[in-house]
C-alpha cells in the first residue's frame, strides 16, 4: 500500500479542517511541519488531532526543528538537539503519528567521527523513548547535500545499528547522487514499512539546492520502481505540496489499472 499526503498540516485551528480536505482528495498521510518548532503545544489539541486523523485514515508523521545537529562539537546543543526531537516525540505520541523525521547533523571538523556520535546521540534519544513507554520511531533522513550527513549508506547503518526508523527523501537522493540506485536502496532498507519524501529538485555539484513541484515524469520514474511488497508512505514537500500529492496519487492509481 502506498499513502500519499503533503507535508503540511497549517494552523492548529484550522487542522481538522485541513485532514478533511486532505481525505476528501484521497491523500491518506500527512506531515506535521514543527521545522520552526513545536507549535502544537496543549495535549487536548494533540489528542483531538490524531483522533480526526485516525477517523479519517490519515496517517500522521512529524518534521522536527531544522536547527538540529547530533554531531555538534558543543555538548550543550547536542543535548538541546536531543530536547527538541524529544519533545517532538512527547506530541507525536498524542497524535499517534508514526514517526519524527529528522537532520542528522553536519560532518563537522572530523567526518571519521560522525557516525559513532550521531549514532550516540541517537540511541539516547531512543532509550528516552523507551523510558516514556512511547510507540513512536524517531526516522533520520537521507540528506541532500553532500557536506552533511545522510547517505543512503549512513541511514542505513544507523538503523542497523540502533533500531531506530528512517525517512528516505528521493529528491535528496538525486541530489546528492545525481542519479537514484533504486536496487541500492531497497538492498539497504529490507523493511516493511518506508517513510519516504518526493518532490521536485534543484540540484549542483554540492547537492540540494531547492525544491520545485514534482513533474508527472518524475513521478512517474519513482512510482514504477518502488516496491510492491511495502506499505510506504509519500510525502510530498515541493512548493505546491497538495497538488502534488494528488497527482501522484492519480498517477499511482492509473498505473495499477
Amino acid at each position: 500500500m502506498i499513502r500519499f499526503g503533503p507535508a503540511g498540516l497549517g494552523p492548529v485551528k484550522e487542522a481538522e479542517e485541513r485532514l478533511e480536505k486532505y481525505h476528501c482528495l484521497g491523500l491518506r498521510a500527512c506531515e506535521i511541519a514543527f521545522t520552526y518548532g513545536v507549535y502544537i503545544k496543549k495535549e487536548e489539541d494533540a489528542l483531538r488531532i490524531g483522533k480526526r486523523a485516525r477517523e479519517l485514515d490519515i496517517e500522521l508523521s512529524i518534521h522536527a526543528p531544522y536547527w538540529v545537529n547530533l554531531n555538534s562539537s558543543e555538548k550543550a546543543k547536542r543535548e538541546a538537539t536531543k530536547k527538541r526531537i524529544l519533545d517532538c516525540c512527547k506530541i507525536g505520541e498524542l497524535l499517534n503519528a508514526k514517526v519524527v523525521v529528522f537532520h542528522p547533523g553536519f560532518y563537522g571538523k572530523n567526518k571519521s567521527e560522525a557516525f559513532s556520535v550521531i549514532c550516540g546521540g541517537v540511541r539516547e534519544i531512543m532509550d528516552s523513548i523507551r523510558k516514556n513507554g512511547w510507540k513512536i520511531k524517531i526516522a533520520p533522513e537521507t540528506m541532500g547535500k553532500v557536506n552533511v550527513f545522510g547517505s543512503v549508506e549512513e541511514v542505513s547503518q544507523l538503523v542497523k545499528e540502533t533500531g531506530c526508523g528512517f525517512c528516505i527523501d528521493f529528491a535528496h537522493v538525486l541530489a546528492r547522487e545525481g542519479r537514484v540506485d533504486y536496487e541500492k536502496i531497497k538492498r539497504l532498507f529490507p523493511q516493511k514499512e518506508w517513510h519516504c519524501h518526493f518532490s521536485g529538485i534543484v540540484y549542483g555539484e554540492k547537492g540540494e539546492r531547492h525544491h520545485v513541484s514534482t513533474s508527472r515524469e518524475a513521478w512517474v520514474g519513482l512510482l514504477k520502481n518502488l516496491p510492491g511488497d511495502k506499505d510506504i508512505r509519500i510525502i510530498n514537500e515541493s512548493p505546491t505540496l497538495v497538488e502534488d500529492s494528488v497527482e501522484g496519487l492519480k498517477i499511482f492509481e492509473r498505473m495499477r489499472k
